[in-house]
């Protein structure tokens, strides 16, 4: 068992040198600024190692990339669009560049379009620290009154539907803004994100795949 760390590449705020103050033992990182369905060239993989294994002032920080989290499945590989297999080629060549630089822990998910999402980037916790949440209610509210995705209402009980729209009510438009941006803030450690109408493009794909097409597609994937 290793204690790892999640860390974005040399623009995160966290340093080498911090997580080894923090007990970290490993890295668990990942190439986001490649898109998905790109192939992971070797040195950049290697370029992103570099700067693991080192502190800032250059000497050895002890540090390992460990776990790649995560190879992005692109939205076409998942829908099976246009061009999937060539996605997927590419997919395998980024495994074995991976496996090449010597790291064999690789993760990755096949959510449709955001992948992960939560509602509060950065919740106080009582010990004083931040933490990422998630509240059903405050997504409902997104999903109904900001995204005002067509058949959203189908998929809520009545009871939470009502509870939605209190919250929507109350949150203003600064609330109401701060909560799209949490939600639709696009891949973790990415600097691009996700605009409402990409959105809802994007859920247009899936108008004709259910969860037995998406598992079938998944499958197919493996």
């Amino acid at each position: 068992m290793k204690q790892t760390w999640r860390w974005f590449g040399p623009h995160d705020t966290i340093t080498t040198a911090d997580m080894r103050q923090c007990g970290v033992q490993g890295v668990v990182s990942a190439l986001h600024h490649i898109a998905p369905g790109k192939v992971w060239p070797q040195d950049e993989i290697k370029t992103r190692q570099a700067h693991i294994s080192a502190f800032p002032d250059g000497t050895a920080s002890g540090l390992a990339w460990d776990v790649v989290e995560s190879l992005p499945v692109s939205e076409t590989i998942k829908t099976k669009g246009p061009d999937y297999t060539s996605h997927i080629a590419n997919y395998i060549e980024s495994l074995r560049n991976i496996a090449a630089c010597g790291i064999s822990v690789v993760c990755y998910n096949f959510m449709p379009i955001l992948d992960w999402t939560r509602t509060d980037l950065r919740r106080r916790m009582d010990h004083g620290g931040n933490a990422m949440s998630f509240n059903l209610i405050d997504f409902v509210a997104f999903d109904l009154h900001i995204l005002k995705r067509a058949t959203a209402a189908d998929d809520y009980s009545a009871e939470i539907l009502s509870q939605a729209a209190q919250r929507f009510s109350e949150l203003g438009a600064d609330g109401a803004l701060q909560l799209q941006n949490n939600i639709i803030a696009g891949l973790p450690g990415a600097n691009d994100t996700w605009t409402l109408q990409q959105v809802r493009d994007n859920l247009a794909t899936y108008a004709q795949i259910d969860a037995a097409k998406l598992y079938s597609n998944m499958i197919d994937f493996l």
